[in-house]
Order: structure tokens, then C-alpha cells, then sequence
């Protein structure tokens, strides 16, 4: 199943385009992944891809699947969809999948709003071992291709959800058995922390603001970091990689 599109006024190739908006992307239900190896963590996934988008001068260097709809055009065209400034000759378009039950190792994003934090703990998560990320509806958007690049694929081995009741789903998850972490600079020690049990939620804040009142209501731990140095704060992807590491130093390697 090959396609040739040459013009940049073709539909298909109007619609791949908006994918680099937000909007397009809740419009449409998929997202664009650039370059081979997000492509091929994309194939080997359970996210359906629509359509693998390739230069048609260097479509020979890529093996596809079969079934996999495969639409070729200049690479002038393709450079048009694409969001990175150096397309590297092929993209695909895949559908969103969220999952309705993330695991019992989670991290919660409350608010966090630089594309590069965003995906660099959702990358740091799937390293550490943890299963799945809630997003409330405030953080930069899980799908945005500054996102998706900092995952390294990532994006398609967690299990990810977004929630515009980020409070009411660590509620639940609370009642279902789950430890809550908020971590705030007037929190107690995070080396000193009471058991955290086997099923729990890391909840990182924004960056101006932290984790907001509504979330701290419901933890059920709140921690912090010690800062022995003149620093007041950490990055928030820094903070969040050390405690998911340390909350899952015990787990076995493989």
C-alpha cells in the first residue's frame, strides 16, 4: 500500500501538518513521530500507526512492515509536515492510545509546562521501572513533538493517561491502596520517609508553583529533598528522576 503525494496543498498532507498544533492533534486523535528510530519504536508498539511518511529518495533504506500505509513525497514536502528543522527522511502518524489503568508505579505531573521536563520523566520513568504517568489537563501536552523527542520513545512503553481531575484520580487511587507522594520544599525528608508500600504515586509540581493545594490535600506523603547547597529548589525533572530511582532501587535489573 503505496501513495505518492507531490503537492503541499494535498489534504492528507494539510492535515499531517496541523498535527504540529495542539488543536490538530485533539482534532484528529494522532500525533506525528520523527526520524527512524521514533518510527520503529512507533511499529513495534501497541499504538496503531496510520501512515509512515517517507522522502521518496531514500524510501529504500527503511523497511516496512506489512499493512502499514506508506506515502512517499519530496522531501520538500515532508520537511513541511515535519516539526524538526532537519527532517531525517521518514515520519509516521500514529493514533493516541491512554490507558485507563496505569500500573501501580506512578509518576503524576501536576501542572508541569516545559516540553523538555515533560518528557524527559516520562523517559526517566520508563528507565527507573515505573509503569505509567497521569498528566493533569495543565501540562504541556504529552503528544507535542518537543515532548516526544525528549521521551526517546519512551512515549511508547508507558502507560499514559491525562486527567482534567488530577486531585479525584489520586483520590481514588489512594482508596484502592496507593501511597501518594507529594513532593514540596515543606515536605518532611525524603530519606526519612515512612514506608511507602508496593503501590504508589510520585507527584511532581510545576515549575513556578509546585504541587498545587488540591493534590496536597490528598497525599499521604510529603517530602523533600534536602538542599545542602545555596540552591532553593531543583529542576523539576532532576527531582523527579532521583526519587523514582530511589523509590525503585530495591526492584531487580534486567
Amino acid at each position: 500500500m503505496t501513495e505518492h503525494i507531490t503537492s503541499l496543498k494535498n489534504p492528507k498532507i494539510l492535515a499531517w501538518k496541523a498535527l504540529k498544533d495542539r488543536k490538530g492533534r485533539r482534532e484528529s486523535g494522532c500525533f506525528l513521530v520523527e526520524g527512524r528510530k521514533m518510527v520503529e519504536e512507533a511499529l513495534a508498539s501497541s499504538f496503531p500507526v496510520e501512515a509512515v511518511l517517507a522522502d521518496a529518495e531514500r524510501v529504500d533504506a527503511f523497511e516496512l512492515p506489512a499493512g502499514i500505509p506508506l506515502v512517499t513525497m519530496p522531501a520538500h514536502v515532508l520537511a513541511a509536515v515535519c516539526d524538526t528543522k532537519t527532517p531525517q527522511g521518514v515520519a509516521a502518524v500514529v493514533r493516541m492510545v491512554q490507558s485507563p489503568a496505569p500500573g501501580s508505579r506512578l509518576v503524576a505531573l501536576d501542572g508541569v509546562q516545559d516540553p523538555g521536563n515533560v518528557g524527559t520523566i516520562l523517559r526517566t520513568a520508563d528507565a527507573a521501572g515505573f509503569d505509567g504517568v497521569l498528566l493533569s489537563q495543565q501540562c504541556a501536552d504529552v503528544f507535542s513533538p518537543k515532548v516526544l523527542r525528549a521521551t526517546m520513545g519512551s512515549i511508547f512503553r508507558m502507560a499514559i493517561r491525562v486527567t482534567d481531575d488530577l486531585p479525584g484520580e489520586l483520590t481514588a487511587l489512594r482508596e484502592n491502596g496507593f501511597s501518594v507522594l507529594s513532593s514540596q520544599l515543606d515536605g518532611e525528608p525524603f530519606y526519612h520517609r515512612s514506608p511507602v508500600g508496593e503501590k504508589f504515586a510520585l507527584v511532581i509540581g510545576s515549575e513556578g508553583n509546585g504541587v498545587t493545594e488540591a493534590v496536597k490535600a490528598v497525599a499521604t506523603h510529603k517530602l523533600r529533598l534536602p538542599m545542602r547547597g545555596g540552591a532553593e529548589s531543583l529542576n523539576a525533572a532532576v527531582a523527579a528522576g532521583i526519587m523514582m530511582y530511589e523509590l525503585t532501587r530495591e526492584l531487580p535489573e534486567t
